[in-house]
């Protein structure tokens, strides 16, 4: 059974960091796509950041960009979320993703097969 389990949310002020990790078991995802999206309440799920399986390609929101840093290590089966400079607008439910169906751009949310259970960050003004 594949499993994606996520660690590292939390509640942080704004201007602080917080580090998203995702951790694979059941099977590797050394060869796939890995992605993080958000959710807040009442809004769709919005990409955030995707890396190709060797980290050679990351893509980002424009929102994040140059906040944000996306990472994997294959040998750990684990993505990660590096998240500086916070903003309240960062609030939201954080989800990773992973195995990007051949085709679909890495920033749609319906083109990964499997999906953590999500966490909180919040970010205080």
């Amino acid at each position: 059974q594949v499993q994606l389990v996520l660690s590292g949310g939390g509640l942080v002020q704004a201007g602080g960091s917080l580090r998203l990790s995702c951790a694979a078991s059941g099977r590797t995802f050394s060869r796939s796509f890995m992605g993080w999206f958000r959710q807040a309440p009442g809004k769709e799920r919005d990409f955030v950041a995707a890396i190709s399986w060797n980290g050679a390609s990351t893509y980002y929101a424009d929102s994040v960009k140059g906040r944000f840093t996306i990472s994997r290590d294959n040998a750990k089966n684990t993505v990660y979320l590096q998240m500086n400079s916070l903003k309240p607008e960062d609030t939201a439910v954080y989800y990773c993703a992973a195995e990007l169906r051949l085709g679909v751009p890495p920033d749609r949310h319906e083109g990964y097969i499997y999906w953590g259970q999500g966490t909180q960050v919040t970010v205080s003004s």
